[in-house]
């Protein structure tokens, strides 16, 4: 059997190039919390059960900056700031869907069969 090398000389390896940009614990709960749209940041903290506001930020930033998300400020008293997913965000969707519905089936299996 060929095995595929996820890494040549010299190249970089674009599973782990990908496990930047959404491995994080939170990011891809983030992404799914952004596909029904536009979110305010408290919106997302509400959304992300158990994420505190430090990790949030670090988290949107990071996607902001891999452009997964956008961010808009409006000039209020206190700001109000939205994200929103970019179209490179967006086609995220089916892969998390999937990666959400294997989950489902894989985690409702009895541990004894998950090593199978």
């Amino acid at each position: 059997m060929k095995q595929n090398k996820l890494k040549q000389d010299g190249e970089r390896c674009a599973l782990q190039e990908i496990l930047g940009v959404i491995g994080g614990k939170w990011s891809m709960s983030i992404i799914y919390a952004l596909f029904t749209g536009k979110k305010r940041f408290s919106e997302l903290e509400r959304m992300v059960t158990n994420i505190n506001t430090r990790m949030l930020v670090k988290e949107l930033k990071n996607m902001e900056a891999n452009g997964i998300v956008v961010r808009e400020v409006f000039p209020t008293v206190p700001p109000t700031v939205e994200y929103t997913l970019t179209t490179k965000g967006e086609k995220l969707e089916p892969i998390i869907n999937e990666l959400y519905k294997w989950g489902l089936e894989y985690v409702n299996q009895p541990t004894i069969l998950r090593h199978s």
